[in-house]
């Protein structure tokens, strides 16, 4: 697994340059297509949204693709359908905070039943209107 730094140089060796080509091509298309055809108008949207695409180049922490936030949102999607079933609004609601404290432990290492246990013992004697010792709890 490379560091950071190795995935940013490895990025600008082999990620640049098809990039750089494939620029190119789209600048080279853009006045040969009619700019309502589906290629015209995917030309359009890939230029339109190029600084995003190339976001990766510049960091190597950054990750080439969203799959994390996808696996992360995954339990979101299935508790959604769960959530058809909750007896009212704030039911759905207070499922949704737990499911994100959940997944926001997972995402920092934490394992989610010793992270809540920890979160429920130390919310009751706190003063929830002061946002610094809040933050405190954050993983």
């Amino acid at each position: 697994m490379l560091n950071p730094e190795e995935r940013y140089k490895k990025r600008l060796e082999r990620s640049q340059p098809i990039l750089d080509a494939f620029s190119a091509w789209l600048r080279k298309q853009t006045p040969q297509v009619l700019p309502k055809s589906a290629l015209g108008q995917a030309i359009k949207y890939c230029r339109n949204q190029w600084g995003r695409l190339v976001v990766f180049l510049e960091d190597g922490r950054l990750d080439i693709d969203n799959n994390r936030a996808k696996r992360s949102i995954k339990p979101f999607v299935i508790g959604r359908k769960n959530w058809m079933f909750s007896n009212t609004a704030k039911g759905a609601k207070s499922s949704a905070i737990i499911y994100s404290i959940v997944e926001t432990a997972k995402e920092n290492g934490l394992n989610p039943f010793n992270y809540l246990k920890y979160l429920f013992k130390q919310l009751p004697s706190m003063d929830l209107a002061d946002k610094t010792k809040l933050d405190q709890l954050l993983p």
